[in-house]
């Protein structure tokens, strides 16, 4: 190299280029939303492979549902106050050990523990979009966390038929192997190709606040999941929902009084992101529904007289085609996001998932009809699944992203718990004897489409209560680590992005 022409910094040399963090990203998104289906298949099987009862068996779902619900709001406000990638990849090696738990253990307690371990990756997909958030420029924000965001989606999608596939043809560990693996790749192109956030939120972590939430979504979720088994009057039913109150108000109470809170409750009260939450759970509700009901409902035999008679593969490809359509539907959401704000996406999104239902109700003989009607749904879930951190994001701090994201992601998750409960209390409630045993009738399955059209409905009009006009994220100087020091020095060598979140934060605190 000529000697005038300096070299360039070794920072510059090494950092990679957005677009691969894109797709390592959204990569990861589809890995964990995979993990948290690909057991589904195999419950019928555990109880004989495994010596278990079948409510223990069940325990592979749920505690996933638990942890998963608890660790995405606190790895989220963690990554804000340490590091977001730092965050991601012990997310990752976390999952990559409970699938090798799984992976060589057929005894029940060892595969919920690793199954328990796998659900505190879902805190992946609120890590990503913030990280997405920090690096990408802002022309480029809305389509990559549209695609990310979608990964909870599509994951689920493919993850059924490909477990379906993996059970039928292998060894049922061979899934957790492969699981396993893929997870470890996952760690090594985030390390290589996904850069460390340099936002950080100041102060001390909220330890009590992580506890407290903690311990109230434990005891809502185990009553709304084993509601059904134990009796929705039961002592331990209705106890654990007056526990979850009770802690929860404390918490709440105490969460105010705390100057870094694990969840910033006057922030989250803001109709932008209140009414954004109640979305993303209505929406969750509403989506998961499809993916309960579509595989069982083309598995019941032909003597029911809807039923047809499908393989366990077949039932679960019924939902491949929607996962493609969330694939290309990201892109288009993010430009509609653009052009008319994600409220316009998100209300958009709720009247073509309770279209889907409605074609659903009606076409419940025919494979293709139920395959276009569960598309359908699909697509009304890609466009709120893109549209919703975009709301999110311009309702909170940018140093309080993650934390915000994840507390939407729990918002999902606690909706497809609800939804969960319900289709198993409608299914279990509505039944005929057909070859010697109960099966829902048609009737149950119409209701649950009805019930999650209504849930859809229902966060369209939640849509409607949100502000319409574009509220920029702001922060302070002492959450986003904006001082004059770092203003000169981030001008020296930031990228062309980074000096835009700079000089908005100035304008931000001028006008304020």
């Amino acid at each position: 190299m000529p000697a005038d022409i300096p070299a360039p910094p070794p920072s510059a040399v090494a950092a990679p280029h957005p677009r691969f963090a894109v797709g390592v990203l959204a990569f990861c998104g589809v890995v964990v939303a995979v993990m948290q289906t690909i057991v589904v298949p195999l419950l019928p099987h555990i109880p004989e492979l495994t010596g278990a009862t079948p409510a223990a068996a069940s325990w592979l779902v749920t505690v996933t549902l638990l942890t998963g619900a608890v660790f995405t709001p606190v790895l989220g406000r963690v990554g804000d106050m340490y590091g977001k990638r730092r965050v991601l990849v012990a997310s990752l090696m976390v999952l990559v050990l409970g699938s090798v738990l799984c992976a060589v253990s057929s005894h029940i307690g060892v595969l919920i523990t690793g199954r328990a371990l796998q659900g505190a990756a879902l805190a992946v997909a609120p890590l990503g979009i913030s990280i997405l958030r920090d690096e990408l420029p802002p022309e480029r924000v809305l389509s990559a966390v549209a695609l990310m965001s979608s990964t909870l989606g599509i994951g689920a999608a493919v993850g059924l038929p490909v477990a379906a596939l993996v059970v039928e043809s292998f060894d049922w560990h061979t899934m957790f192997w492969v699981s396993g693996a893929i997870g470890v790749i996952d760690i090594l192109l985030v390390l290589r190709y996904v850069p460390e956030s340099p936002l950080r939120t100041r102060g001390r972590f909220d330890a009590v606040g992580g506890l407290g939430l903690s311990a109230a979504l434990v005891c809502l979720l185990l009553a709304v999941t084993q509601g059904a088994d134990w009796g929705w009057t039961s002592a331990r039913t209705v106890g654990l929902l007056t526990a979850a109150v009770v802690v929860a108000l404390a918490w709440g109470r105490y969460e105010l009084r705390v100057p870094t809170p694990m969840v910033d409750l006057r922030v989250s009260a803001r109709p932008a992101v209140l009414f954004t939450n109640v979305a993303a759970l209505l929406i969750g509700f509403a989506f998961y529904a499809n993916s309960l009901v579509t595989a069982q409902m083309v598995q019941e035999p032909k003597e029911t007289g809807y039923g047809l008679g499908a393989s366990l593969v077949v039932s679960g490809l019924c939902l491949l085609p929607g996962g493609v359509m969330m694939v290309a539907l990201s892109p288009v959401s993010a430009r509609i996001s653009g052009k008319y704000g994600p409220k316009v996406s998100l209300a958009l999104a709720g009247g073509v998932i309770a279209a889907g239902y409605v074609v659903r109700y009606f076409t419940s003989h025919s494979l293709w009809l139920i395959i276009a009607g569960a598309t359908v749904v699909a697509s009304g879930t890609a466009l709120a699944y893109s549209a919703l951190p975009a709301l999110v994001m311009r309702g909170v701090p940018v140093s309080e992203t993650g934390a915000a994201n994840g507390l939407n992601t729990l918002m999902r998750s606690i909706g497809q718990a609800c939804c969960s409960a319900t289709v198993a209390a409608v299914l279990s409630g509505l039944t005929f004897r057909v070859g010697g045993r109960a099966a829902p009738t048609l009737h149950a399955y119409q209701l649950v489409f009805l019930i999650a059209a209504g849930a859809a409905l229902a966060a369209l009009l939640v849509t409607l209560c949100l502000p319409g006009g574009r509220a920029p994220a702001t922060g302070t100087v002492e959450e986003s680590g904006d001082t004059p020091a770092a203003r000169t020095e981030g001008r020296r060598s930031a990228p062309v992005h980074e000096v835009h979140e700079v000089r908005e934060a100035e304008e931000i605190q001028e006008n304020a």
